[in-house]
């Protein structure tokens, strides 16, 4: 039975959705890396959240792991390269907690803005110091949104709702999109010159980290209010230490931290600094929500193949997962034949499709191409890591949909370089879900592949079929299924064997030595079912 661990804390409502739909799973919390590391071969999904650090140490124990689901945005706990190398899928939770994490940023700028952690301190100890916290109003403020995504396009909402001014700067927020928002789109050293409150929510990447630093403070307005609901590194800690220190940063509230819980943590005991710890997802609402969310997106995946919020491959819903499934398998086909028929070092592939096939979500399918053309030549090749594989190796990978009428209602053709010459194989699905191959270099052909094939290459001659059926006859090996085509009359022909079983290399050396055949490529393609 599949089996998913889960490794931090999480409502037991995800468990039961788990088991509901046919897998086994163990909870076991607090575990320590190295019991981690002991026990994760056993599990084929991990659940996670911030607490559990999945190393590349732990993915190259996890021998058998598929998956692994983040109850949460943030995923730099996951080592995702090492993950995508493994072949293991990261997915996330964007959509759970976003509000929740909106809501305490908008919660955090009030906080700010009117001193009230300082202000309920001082009341609560017999002090009435009501001149001590004087405040600013938030009507008629600019807010900079730096990250204006899943969170930060909520708190526009809220902070236009409070009649506020929004700019924002985000690489990836189109104009469209922020007229729909209401929000003002601008470069960065613009939002800084221009925001009296600037909030953080943009993921850690290299180039946003220490996006805060002491060059960027220096060109925002004096006594700007800062609040880190993101990711602890996105500010330089000893830059706006000083800036606080010196007034150019009227206030910083931040709820996440480079190391957590924080050790030695400088801007605690500051005056103008609030804190909290990581409460941004911190709501009986979220935590449900994202629970329940990478347990319907990993049992997806687990049971059907549906890939939704992945990190780092593209996503295959529920919906289109049925519809995908059959081109997939053929573009891995295709995939396994050239990958097998080719001797050389890969160079570049083009994969190009027509028809229907031109109209999908092709993505998926261009990693199970790239999967079965490797999977000869390596193990523990799948269509997660297959692309990072094929990039790693610096094979130029090409995607090219034709708007154009072809013969067939949906076409995938495949064309491999090697470093002595090149292949091309085309395919279709039959009735809807049945591949077939109707090309190769050039041949026409209408092939079904069966579990063991032989592939030849042959002159045009009379006499070559007999002779590779006597071969097949004389060490009892039947031939199921017997495919021909040819260029044109006289030139070369090619021929595919569907076989009830392997054949030894004396076998082929024996079809070698047939005249005028030209090449001979055992074939074994293991996800079709051998003929009963």
């Amino acid at each position: 039975m599949t089996k998913v661990l889960i490794s931090d804390s999480l409502s037991s409502r995800a468990v039961e959705i788990f088991k509901n739909r046919g897998l086994e799973v163990d909870v076991k919390t607090g575990m320590s890396s190295e019991e981690l590391i002991n026990c994760i071969h056993d599990y084929n999904g991990l659940v996670v959240r911030s607490a559990t650090k999945v190393t590349a140490e732990v993915l190259a124990s996890a021998k058998n792991l598929k998956v692994v689901g983040r109850a949460g945005i943030g995923v730099d706990n996951i080592d995702i390269e090492a993950a995508s190398a493994n072949g293991v899928v990261v997915m996330n939770t964007p959509f759970g907690n976003a509000i929740t994490t909106a809501e305490h940023a908008i919660a955090m700028m009030f906080a700010l803005a009117r001193q009230i952690p300082s202000a309920d301190q001082m009341t609560q100890s017999g002090k009435w110091e009501k001149s001590r916290f004087m405040g600013v109003e938030l009507t008629g403020k600019t807010l900079g949104i730096i990250g204006c995504g899943n969170i930060g396009s909520r708190v526009a909402e809220r902070a236009i709702g409070l009649k506020m001014r929004v700019v924002a700067y985000d690489p990836f927020l189109t104009l469209d999109r922020s007229q729909d928002l209401g929000v003002e789109k601008v470069e960065l050293e613009e939002l800084f010159s221009r925001a009296e409150v600037i909030t953080l929510h943009t993921p850690l990447t290299d180039v946003t980290r220490e996006i805060l630093k002491a060059e960027s403070i220096a060109k925002m307005r004096d006594g700007v209010l800062i609040i880190n609901c993101a990711r602890g590194e996105l500010v330089a800690e000893k830059d706006i230490k000083s800036a606080l220190e010196s007034g150019k940063v009227g206030g910083f509230a931040v709820d996440v931290f480079p190391t957590e819980p924080p050790e030695n943590y400088s801007l605690f005991g500051l005056k103008n600094v609030i804190a909290t710890p990581h409460l941004g997802a911190a709501t009986a609402e979220a935590q449900e929500n994202v629970a329940l969310q990478v347990a319907e997106q990993m049992s997806d995946y687990l049971k059907n193949g549906a890939v939704v919020n992945a990190i780092n491959m593209a996503s295959v819903t529920a919906e289109d997962a049925p519809k995908l499934m059959p081109y997939m398998k053929l573009a891995e086909l295709l995939g396994g034949f050239a990958g097998q028929v080719m001797k050389t070092g890969l160079q570049s592939i083009t994969i190009e499709y027509e028809g229907h096939a031109a109209g999908l979500n092709t993505k998926p399918v261009t990693a199970c191409a790239l999967k079965g053309l490797m999977a000869p030549a390596m193990e523990s090749i799948n269509m997660v890591n297959a692309p990072v594989i094929a990039r790693d190796r610096d094979i130029d990978v090409s995607i090219v949909n034709h708007e154009r009428e072809c013969e067939y209602q949906t076409l995938v053709r495949l064309k491999v370089q090697t470093e002595q010459n090149q292949l091309s194989v085309a395919g279709t699905l039959i009735g809807g879900d049945k591949p077939r191959i109707v090309d190769i270099g050039g041949v026409p052909m209408e092939a079904s592949l069966g579990r063991q094939m032989i592939y030849t290459v042959n002159n045009d001659m009379p006499g070559i079929i007999g002779a590779l059926g006597m071969a097949m006859a004389n060490e009892d090996v039947n031939i199921a299924n017997f495919i021909l085509g040819r260029t044109k009359r006289g030139g070369n022909a090619v021929a595919l064997l569907e076989l009830d079983k392997e054949i030894s290399e004396d076998v082929m050396d024996k079809i070698r030595g047939v005249p005028h055949v030209l090449e001979v490529t055992q074939l074994n393609f293991p996800s079709i079912e051998p003929t009963s």
